[in-house]
């Protein structure tokens, strides 16, 4: 395939965070949920910078050279990603200071960005509050021949100074850093200026104000912030490491001095100061980035929780019950009784830790066997696995140490689980375990059942009310003896010759994908229609993009889902004119991964762990799942039919790569979000008018009514 036939996955990922900055700057939102998007751009592109930037930094430093799917090689990705990051911190600072900040203040909240903005009562209350609840706190350093330059941790709000010897005109000038402490607030509300308006100031600037209180034999001559990202890919040789859990522990404690990557600095930072910054990180130009207000915008998710500005928010969304989970009876003979389909956050994750729970405590479970690549910081599930284990049961857990940035809190968990007697497995060598599936086994009157919990999202009841999941709780026979060949090639080498219903990454599951997209392309081929609908985070696989793009050329209708990265290209004559990308940005974040085939009328709808990228077909144990009982498929199909309708939060993909908003003329206003807020609701309402078999689609294949925008 030609690289013009491909988008760059940087780039692409960069267009998806421009996307996310478009709901913050969309005054349409309420206040306070732009100000959580513009949180959650700057979190996105830390990540980006200490993973996807680092990595490119490392081709480079190592003189690679070879050019990516596109036909970039890293240092052309460097230098287009510094260019278009620039304008994109510039975009975001110009979304704070011109919209959000005067907003703020008409909806009755002043942010001090500058303490020389005080009055004379406020003034006095910060210095009060500083002495008090500040200073014990701060370690101010200053860097001399005999105090050298000190470990700026990555990520870490600093205040960098210049300072002079008072009393000695040729004094030479001296450099002092304080770091400003995550320990304490960095959002303190002072008295207000006026009623009805409350008043907050930034911790670094009630530093800043009083920072010749650390010096005191020296004059002050200008303070301002800093912070640095650092390389924080983890690189860990699994053949040569005896044991994985040490060799990630020490890995980690590289990631405090990893290659400075990016230098923020305020964009009124003396010169002075910055070209002692820029020597000691060994930073060039492209990789200082000014910022037009306070660094660090991932504050703002902390402002997002102040309380008394309920009215600038969305309504706090309530997950619902489960209709088929009445509670009035066994979790175990609910699910005897039919396939229960979750869809989360939209339904409640409980039934998931109820699942766990239940086990843990039920005399006649005799085993729980689980995956866990995230949890949240106080599991529920962890603690019924603590507990099934001291009650007896035999419990398997696969920790996946090498979750980005959860390295440290698996560790913890895991060990947790081994002292409470659980068989822990640290991941397989050379692959992360990403899928996710719970194994129950019950000793039952008619004899041995086994019980599956199968989902595309992780077991972390915290994400679980801001991601939008499918699960599936079954006791098909045949999937659970799949489950269990699942867990055995996990803790041991056995491999089962056939498999009935489940498809692992990465022995077979490229392979089946690809069969299905070339069965579509068959089809289509001798006449018959063909339709692929695939739901996913991300897209870049060039083996499965070229599988489409053969498929659209034979005259399949293609149409993706596809959150954040897509190197595929729409619109390029006679190879992807049948292929529609959309992408969804809503209060929740699109996680769930569902894949649609047509199949000659007789549709198939499987729900994956797994992404059409490389890392999740090749490098990765992802599972893909059939849903087959006929009302559960159709309830998935639903799930497709009104995203594709969805004419508020989609945005489509162009031709030249870059996305537009739906055009509504003619179309119904529907945010697929807040329809199935509605339709989860519905579902638990006893009217006559609400239809109870939870699916109010047409029976007809998909294909022959989704929107054809």
């Amino acid at each position: 395939m030609k690289p013009e036939y491909f988008e760059n996955r940087e780039l692409s990922w960069l267009g998806f965070n421009e996307r996310i900055l478009g709901e913050a700057r969309d005054k349409g939102n309420p206040l306070f949920e732009r100000l959580k998007f513009l949180s959650i751009t700057a979190s996105n592109l830390d990540e980006f910078f200490m993973v996807r930037v680092a990595s490119l930094k490392d081709m480079v430093n190592a003189e690679y050279s070879k050019k990516d799917f596109s036909g970039m090689t890293p240092q052309q990705q460097l230098e287009a990603i510094h260019d278009r990051v620039h304008s994109f911190v510039g975009t975001q600072y110009s979304t704070w200071q011109r919209s959000l900040l005067p907003g703020l203040r008409q909806c009755g909240l002043q942010v001090v960005e500058d303490y020389r903005e005080l009055n004379g009562e406020q003034a006095k209350y910060v210095d009060q509050y500083f002495v008090e609840n500040v200073y014990p706190v701060l370690t101010p350093m200053a860097v001399d021949s005999s105090r050298p330059f000190p470990l700026i941790v990555n990520k870490t709000l600093n205040l960098g100074a210049l300072l002079k010897k008072k009393n000695e005109e040729d004094a030479e000038l001296e450099f002092a850093t304080v770091q400003v402490p995550s320990v304490l607030p960095r959002i303190i509300r002072i008295p207000s200026v006026e009623k009805h308006v409350e008043s907050v100031i930034l911790l670094e600037e009630m530093i800043a104000r009083n920072m010749s209180q650390l010096f005191l034999s020296y004059d002050v001559l200008c303070v301002h912030p800093y912070r640095i990202m650092r390389n924080a890919d983890l690189t860990i040789d699994e053949d040569e490491a005896s044991d994985l859990l040490k060799e990630i522990q020490k890995q980690l404690k590289k990631r405090q001095w990893g290659e400075v990557i990016r230098l923020e600095v305020d964009e009124k930072i003396d010169k002075r100061l910055l070209k002692i910054l820029k020597r000691e990180f060994a930073i060039k130009e492209d990789g200082i980035y000014r910022a037009f207000g306070p660094l660090d915008l991932t504050f703002l998710m902390k402002m997002y929780g102040l309380e008394g500005f309920e009215a600038h928010k969305e309504a706090k969304h309530v997950p619902q019950p489960v209709p088929e989970l009445t509670g009035k009876a066994d979790i175990f003979e609910e699910i005897r009784e039919g396939d229960i389909l979750l869809h989360h956050p939209y339904q409640t994750f409980d039934p998931v830790v109820d699942f766990v729970r239940k086990a843990a405590k039920d005399p006649d479970v005799l085993a729980i066997k689980q995956t866990l690549y995230r949890v949240s910081g106080n599991s529920p599930i962890i603690a019924a696995l603590a507990q099934a284990a001291e009650n007896g049961k035999q419990v398997s857990v696969l920790v996946e140490l090498k979750a980005r940035f959860d390295e440290e809190h698996n560790i913890a968990w895991a060990k947790m689980l081994e002292r409470a007697g659980c068989h822990v497995i640290y991941g397989l060598v050379g692959l992360k375990t990403h899928s996710k599936i719970t194994l129950v086994v019950r000793r039952e009157e008619d004899g041995i059942r086994r019980y599956v919990h199968l989902g595309t999202g992780n077991y972390n009841d915290s994400t679980a009310k801001l991601y939008t999941d499918v699960g599936l709780l079954t006791c098909s026979e045949s999937i659970g003896e799949d489950a269990t060949a699942v867990f055995n090639m996990l803790s041991g080498y056995s491999e089962p010759a056939n498999w009935n219903k489940l498809s692992l990454a990465p022995l077979w599951l490229r392979g089946r994908f690809l069969d299905m997209i070339e069965r579509e392309t068959a089809y289509a081929k001798s006449g018959e229609s063909a339709h692929i609908i695939a739901k996913m985070n991300s897209l870049c696989d060039p083996e499965l993009i070229a599988a489409l793009y053969e498929a659209s050329a034979a005259g399949v209708q293609i149409e993706l889902i596809v959150r954040g990265i897509c190197s595929l290209k729409v619109g390029i004559p006679g190879i992807s004119e049948n292929i529609q990308v959309r992408s969804i940005v809503g209060s929740f974040l699109e996680h769930s991964r569902i894949y649609y085939f047509l199949n000659g009328g007789q549709e198939e709808v499987y729900l994956a762990s797994a992404d059409w990228m490389p890392r999740n077909l090749d490098r990765r144990v992802e599972i893909l799942f059939p849903i087959e009982q006929e009302p559960l498929k159709r309830e998935v199909m639903h799930v497709l039919k009104i995203q594709l309708q969805d004419t508020l939060k989609a945005q489509i993909k162009q031709s030249d790569g870059s996305y537009e908003k739906v055009d509504r003329r003619g179309k119904q206003a529907l945010s697929s979000q807040e329809y199935f807020i509605e339709y989860a609701k519905s579902l638990n309402t006893p009217r006559e008018d609400v239809v109870h078999d939870r699916v109010f689609v047409p029976a007809e294949p998909i294909g022959d009514s989704a929107d054809d925008e």
